[in-house]
């Protein structure tokens, strides 16, 4: 469950390099004050399909001290009826320069059964820098971890929303890449390939012209792509390019992710087909 979460977070930074910073202008965010979408997680496995969790993410622009920003809310939990099983309710807060796209702060507090873990990441751009403190409910005194920080290299919810303002001609042009995900102790690569467009039909949705992306996540030693996530995602093709779908093995069955709701998007959701 909380992989497809992460995933969720993680994989709308497939649709191009953006180069919000380091002496370029920012891309033109693509989102609005007061955007939200809402996801189903599904459990797939032999001809049993079931909905047992969802995810949301709420776009607030405001400000903190001198700067305009972007507050980002994003919220995983498990649906009442499953919650005897696996309860998870795992928030996460990001803050965005508005003027930059750069992130500024992100916080995370996990609470999945009985087990607690809470971090929170300081970005240092004038020093190059991340500062990360994380902690569980085993261990109280916080571990930190400070590293180096390349452009373009950014958390979960940063990628979410920084790389979705990106032109996509390069991609197109590429065909594949590679970006840099910020962990709590380490940064890992995520290597992605377009494999075209492809109408969708998005169970209780509607059908999408969508950009389709088959990705790997890096083991945790960022040396190889043989054990690491693998996934499938299904993109928007239109200006406000949202993940629409998304797709992950497990040992046994799959888990996947559809949108199911969406409010107050910068742009038209063109992509709808019905």
């Amino acid at each position: 469950m909380k992989k497809l979460i992460l995933l969720l977070l993680w994989l709308p930074a497939l649709r191009g390099h953006a180069q919000p910073a380091g002496g370029q202008s920012a891309p033109e965010a693509v989102f609005a004050d007061g955007e939200y979408l809402e996801y189903a997680i599904s459990y797939k496995v032999s001809l049993v399909n079931t909905d047992v969790a969802g995810v949301t993410f709420r776009t607030a622009q405001g400000r903190r001290g001198d700067r305009d920003v972007y507050t980002v809310d994003a919220l995983g939990k498990v649906y009442p009826f499953y919650r005897w099983f696996f309860d998870l309710n795992d928030s996460y807060v990001s803050t965005l320069d508005a003027g930059t796209l750069r992130p500024l702060e992100l916080k995370a507090e996990l609470r999945e059964g009985k087990y607690r873990y809470s971090s929170r990441y300081e970005y240092d751009w004038d020093e190059g820098v991340v500062r990360t403190t994380f902690r569980n409910h085993k261990n109280p005194d916080s571990s930190r971890r400070q590293m180096p920080l390349r452009e373009g290299s950014f958390d979960a919810l940063a990628l979410f929303f920084n790389l979705r303002c990106a032109d996509l001609s390069e991609l197109e042009r590429n065909g594949s890449g590679t970006m840099d995900l910020v962990l709590e102790d380490t940064i890992r690569t995520i290597r992605y390939r377009l494999m075209g467009r492809e109408n969708k039909n998005i169970r209780g949705t509607g059908k999408f012209r969508t950009l389709k992306f088959r990705c790997q996540l890096a083991t945790s030693s960022g040396e190889s792509f043989e054990d690491g996530s693998e996934f499938t995602i299904w993109i928007s093709d239109d200006r406000n390019r949202i993940p629409l779908y998304i797709e992950s093995p497990i040992r046994v069955g799959s888990i996947r992710g559809r949108l199911i709701e969406w409010k107050n998007l910068k742009y038209p959701l063109d992509s709808k087909m019905n």
